[in-house]
This record gives C-alpha cells, structure tokens and sequence, in this order.
C-alpha cells in the first residue's frame, strides 16, 4: 500500500496540521534562543557543552512520552528507532564539520555560530528532502526499494574503505568545492573574519566574510549526509512528520554534541563499522517491506526488533572503541621494548 510503514505493524499518522504548526514554532523558538545566546562570541567551554547536550538530549526523550500517551506506542517507538540513527549518523557528520572548520581556521569563538547557520539552513533544506521522500512513498512502494538500494550502496562504500584502510576522512580541498567557488564568483569575500557578520563594507564594495563561505561549506556537506541518512528514517516510517520530527532532533543537539565531542571523536574507531552495519540493515528492512507488498508471504522486520538491533550496534561499537583506544598505548609500549 503506498504511503504504509514499513514494520510489522501500521502505525496512526501523527502529522496533523496543528502539531506540524506547533512543532516548526517550537523549533523556531529553540533556534531564535539558540542564536541569541549566542550573540557574544565566545569560546564553549565543556560544562557549557556539556549542559547543552543534556538539555537537547533530553528534549527527545520527552516528545517520544508525549507521543507515546498520544497517539500510542507504536509511533513513540519508530521516532525514538529514527532519531538513534540520525543521531550516530549525525556524530560521523561530525568528522567533517571539524576537518571544515579547521580548513576555514575558524577561530574557537566563532565556531558555535558557524554551525548554528549550519543546522538552520540544513533544516529547510532537510524538509526539502523529506517531502520529496514523502511524495516518492506516496506514489508507490518502490520508493522503498529505491531507499533500499541508496543504504546498501551507502553501507558497501562504508565496508570497502574500512577493507582497504580507504575509510580515512581526509581534510576536505574547500578551493574545489561547487558551493564555494560559486559564491566567490558572485561576490568578494574578505582575507579576515569581521566577528559573527556575513557581509561588510571593504573597500567602498559589500563584500563576503569567510564566515558565510564555511556556513556554505558546512551546508553543502550536510546535503551529502542526507542522501543517506533521510532514507534511512524512512525504513523506519514512512510518516513525513516524524521522519522530519527525528531530524530536527538530531540536528538541534548537533552544536553542543561538538564541542562535547571533537577531542574524543578519534576515539570512536569502529563507528563506520557500526554504521555500516546499521544502514544495511535499514536497507534489509525496506527491501524486505516492498516484498511484503509484493508477495504477502514475505517477512518483515518489526520497529522494535530495529530498535534493540541498533541500540546493541552502538553499545557494542562504543565499548569495543573505548577498549581499543585504551589498550593501543600499552600494546604500542610492549611493540617497543621488544
């Protein structure tokens, strides 16, 4: 049936126009507040990331219990399965916005604002996606099949550097990115960061900062990212409100998660495997649904079975990372007195 879950189970649409409109005012808000906390640049110190994360982390957890009392189990349990995965998605996204940041030598102070204009242009350009999805499920349940395929490539690409020691994310070329040289081509951008302003006056002519070059660098990055990880939502429900709902979670912790984050990212080496194995899953899930659809016969996975599935992924990924990181110095010491 076209537009139906994919799962064992069909869970109620809880997109209706007077949550959606509640939800983006929320969001709204939260992002307002958001910059105008941050109106004063200012390095973030760990207690203040720290705070920040617990605060967006929390948030989620709180609107699955809504859901949950709402509108049932079901739909509380296929958000909290998509925003897990947006969320280990999101860390490896992470990755990147650090290697930009450093290629951009964006001071520490600014950073916060960097991905600020960041988790807000990705948003709109998420719902984008998101619709596109939606209107894609709605026409047919080859939609599925097409997700399907994106998260198997997505997850071979993912095992085949991890085989061939290819996996290593490199600092990005920004000089051979689209996004940027277009806008370069559009407008001057100045030699020197002018605090949080994207546009100044130098030389008589209205020119660019750096800062609004690397907020479209970090856009242009996002947009790689949600290929990805916006199909796999949709192998957990093909209702667009929450597959934007878990989004918007995920990216609206992702300011404090970094600077939470960016020293013990490196830590975290077996994440490709985790999430290489978390996306062929989804990608299991979908084809699975549109066989379902197809011949009746076929099996599906339930939402829950995909949530302790990728809850036991991410433990075992964290804990063998964290025993890994932790053994090498001892194992490299006996390496050199032998």
């Amino acid at each position: 049936m076209p537009g139906s879950v994919p799962g064992a189970a069909v869970a109620p649409s809880v997109g209706s126009p007077v949550l959606w409109s509640t939800s983006i005012a929320v969001l709204v808000a939260l992002l307002a507040a958001d910059f105008l906390l941050t109106r004063r640049p200012h390095a973030v110190q760990m207690r203040e990331a720290l705070a920040w994360s617990a605060f967006y982390l929390a948030l989620p957890f709180l609107f699955a219990a809504f859901l949950w009392a709402t509108y049932g189990g079901l739909p509380a349990l296929q958000f909290v399965t998509g925003f897990l995965m947006e969320k280990s998605l999101s860390v490896d996204n992470l990755f990147v916005f650090i290697l930009l940041l450093a290629a951009f030598a964006v001071p520490p102070e600014l950073a916060q604002r960097v991905l600020l204009f960041g988790i807000a242009g990705a948003l709109v350009l998420r719902g984008v996606l998101i619709a596109l999805g939606a209107a894609m499920v709605q026409a047919g349940t080859w939609a599925f099949l097409v997700f399907g395929g994106i998260l198997f490539v997505t997850a071979a690409k993912l095992l085949y550097g991890l085989v061939t020691g290819t996996d290593e994310i490199r600092e990005p070329d920004v000089s051979r990115m689209r996004s940027v040289r277009l806008l370069r081509m559009l407008m001057p951008v100045t030699d020197r960061y002018h605090g949080v302003r994207l546009c100044v006056r130098d030389g008589g002519r209205l020119s660019l900062t750096p800062l609004i070059v690397v907020v479209v660098a970090v856009l242009a990055t996002d947009v790689v990212f949600a290929v990805d990880s916006i199909p796999a939502v949709y192998g957990v429900t093909a209702d667009p409100y929450l597959v934007f709902a878990t989004n918007a979670f995920a990216l609206l912790g992702l300011r404090a998660l970094y600077f939470v984050l960016k020293s013990g990212l490196s830590a975290l080496v077996y994440l490709n495997h985790g999430l290489a194995l978390i996306l062929a899953l989804i990608g299991v899930k979908l084809v699975l649904h549109w066989a379902h659809t197809v011949w009746p016969g076929v099996p599906e996975i339930p939402t829950a079975a995909s949530l302790v599935a990728v809850v036991v992924i991410l433990g075992v990924v964290t804990v063998a990372s964290l025993w890994a990181t932790r053994t090498a110095p001892a194992r490299s010491a006996r390496g050199g007195e032998s």
